[in-house]
């Protein structure tokens, strides 16, 4: 059954999604089978691409709508919502 979820995040960590954080974020997407679009400022990524999470330009106080859908969406969206509580581990 697939599901579609999707949810909204601050960006808190002080350097917003630059490069070491986009690649956490499509690390994490390559370990779901679900189709993960990210959404901020009016466009739309794939979350398995980092130059597409690069453009979103997203720096400290933005937020981003994480959307999955799939059968594992569910796992997928907590797994996203970790990294965005735990600030990517920055602080």
């Amino acid at each position: 059954m697939n599901m579609v979820i999707a949810r909204s995040f601050h960006v808190a960590n002080r350097l917003g999604l630059h490069a070491r954080v986009a690649a956490q974020l499509v690390q994490t997407a390559n370990r779901f089978t679900s189709k993960i679009l990210l959404e901020a400022n009016g466009q739309q990524v794939d979350a398995r691409s980092i130059l597409g999470i690069l453009t979103l330009a997203c720096p400290q106080g933005s937020h981003i709508s994480v959307v999955v859908e799939g059968s594992d969406a569910e796992a997928a969206i907590d797994a996203f919502a970790k990294l965005f509580a735990d600030k990517f581990g920055e602080e």
